[in-house]
């Protein structure tokens, strides 16, 4: 009788210190994006930027049309610039 409860003990505490480490067990790492996935989700959020940016300048109240002209040429070339960047990237 002592020995078949030493055996349930035993029995018992191996299956519980077995659970307890299975479920410290880390989830698996999501998956990395691809670089093409990257490149094309900043391209996404630098055109998303730029038509911010645009809306903003052509529709200030104060600015002249001269003023809009220039930003928005600076503007233009920002976003060239960048887009360029990104496809050498690519």
């Amino acid at each position: 009788m002592n020995i078949m409860k030493q055996l349930l003990i035993s029995t018992l505490l191996v299956f519980g210190l077995s659970m307890n480490v299975s479920a410290q067990r880390r989830p698996p790492a999501p998956p990395h994006p691809s670089k093409n996935e990257l490149v094309n989700s900043k391209m996404q959020e630098l055109t998303k930027k730029y038509n911010t940016e645009k809306k903003l300048i052509l529709n200030h109240p104060l600015a002249t049309k001269q003023m809009k002209r220039d930003q928005m040429k600076a503007l233009n070339k920002r976003y060239e610039t960048e887009k360029r960047l990104l496809q050498k990237v690519k």
